[in-house]
């Protein structure tokens, strides 16, 4: 199934590109999902937005995220399945392929943010090519500390609220795992949960 929607929905808010010009933002709600096209590609103003294919069993891979100044789009990958969904309210700006062809930092920047996006997914790799289900848990809860966490006294909280199934396609396994796994976690003082059921992983 392919995320390919027409309509999109406009934020009155306006910000300056590099340039100097002032650019429409797009705005998408936490769990909407982002229209994607050939033609050109989102970058994210602010929010996080997640990456995923869908298998042919009609699965969800997780693929991984983009934050603020990252870039994604179907340009980006020759993957069919492909789809992108605001994990939180998500600002995107729309560039053309010929916007950034001749623009100088904002292809320098689009080689930045596709080297961020290929260590993740490296890392992704790496975590996926465990045996132990505990030891995948464990591997991606340190990668998503690394990319999404915000330091507070005695750990790291996750800036997006995280579904156990989230948690579940990211590393092949099923929502009751994850569940039965981060009680297991929680009970030995390494995780627990702020009012606002965001993740906080504990020093």
């Amino acid at each position: 199934m392919l995320f390919m929607l027409l309509t999109y929905n406009n934020s009155d808010s306006l910000s300056r590109d590099d340039k100097g010009e002032s650019r429409r933002l797009h705005f998408y709600d936490r769990g909407e999902q982002i229209p994607l096209a050939t033609e050109g590609v989102w970058q994210v103003y602010r929010g996080v937005a997640q990456l995923s294919q869908v298998s042919v069993g009609g699965e969800e891979i997780l693929l991984g995220w983009v934050q603020a100044d990252g870039f994604l789009g179907m340009w980006l990958t020759d993957l069919e399945s492909y789809g992108a969904k605001a994990l939180t309210e998500v600002y995107l700006r729309w560039f053309s392929l010929g916007e950034i062809e001749a623009n100088p930092t904002l292809s320098q920047a689009l080689l930045t943010q596709s080297l961020r996006r290929l260590k993740q997914s490296e890392a992704l790799l790496a975590i996926g090519g465990l045996k132990r289900v505990e030891e995948k848990l464990q591997q991606l809860l340190k990668l998503l500390q690394q990319d999404l966490g915000q330091p507070i006294a005695g750990g790291n909280r996750l800036s997006v609220r995280l579904t156990h199934q989230n948690l579940a396609n990211a590393i092949g396994t099923t929502r009751v795992t994850i569940t039965r796994l981060l009680g297991d976690f929680q009970r030995q003082g390494l995780i627990t949960l702020d009012q606002e059921r965001h993740l906080i992983i504990l020093d």
